[in-house]
């Protein structure tokens, strides 16, 4: 297979599976996190759940497989997506496989420019939830049960996502076991991305302000020069068509 073969494979498995993967994501998370917050689900759908993790993975683990078979350079694929092949390795990072819920949005809001940014604010809010969500359910799961745990209910998992991702850490509630403290890590490093696309976002608008008034005024100037000079031509024109003005008058010595 050509090079050129291989690329336009590669684009076009990656264009299909990102939309499959919202979906399994999607499917993943309800398996995921139903066990979690409802400790009274009967056996038979703990094992439903349980089954439909292992399916995901294993379709996940085939997303990946795919790609760098069809990748043009699978030595650079492998490099550049370590954390696809951390999340397949490592069943104890599971939970950060919500992530891929983030594809959602990065889909429905696949824009350039300012189309882009005008939606930043759904972007965000979008994927500041499923990031929240995922993170209260992950360190709900971690902590439940944990000698000296002060976060025992998804309301009390909720509250400390929230002042975690926001960088307010009151310390009411905070994380004992490894895999907890994992998640807080994670989310500590959401909430640092989250103020600046915030930031970069607002920057770039105020920029864009800017350079347009800044563009208006030129063009409203350059359209006022061209204005004067038209009035100044034709000025000239009327004095040059009245009759005697190159005579002008003169004193008898």
């Amino acid at each position: 297979m050509t090079t050129t073969a291989r690329e336009r494979r590669f684009r076009t498995w990656t264009h299909h599976s990102e939309r499959a993967a919202t979906v399994v994501a999607a499917v993943w998370l309800a398996a995921y996190a139903w066990p979690v917050l409802d400790t009274t689900l009967p056996p038979a759908a703990r094992t439903a759940c349980l089954v439909t993790n292992l399916v995901t993975w294993a379709l996940f683990g085939a997303d990946y497989l795919v790609r760098l078979a069809l990748a043009p350079h699978r030595g650079r694929f492998f490099v550049t997506h370590p954390l696809d092949l951390l999340l397949l390795l490592l069943p104890a990072l599971q939970p950060l496989r919500l992530l891929r819920l983030v594809m959602v949005v990065r889909v429905l809001n696949k824009r350039a420019g300012a189309r882009l940014r005008g939606r930043v604010g759904v972007y965000v809010g979008a994927a500041t939830a499923l990031v929240g969500f995922c993170a209260a359910v992950a360190v709900l799961q971690a902590e439940r049960g944990a000698p000296g745990a002060t976060i025992t209910t998804f309301g009390e998992a909720a509250w400390w996502v929230a002042t975690t991702i926001t960088t307010v850490g009151y310390g009411d509630y905070s994380p004992v076991t490894a895999t907890g403290r994992a998640v807080a890590v994670g989310l500590m490093l959401s909430g640092i991305a989250l103020i600046g696309v915030v930031t970069g976002s607002l920057a770039s608008w105020f920029l864009d302000e800017v350079r347009d008034t800044s563009g208006s005024a030129a063009d409203a100037t350059q359209a006022d020069v061209a204005a004067l000079a038209e009035e100044v031509r034709r000025l000239r024109a009327e004095l040059a068509a009245r009759p005697g003005d190159d005579a002008a008058p003169r004193h008898q010595g």
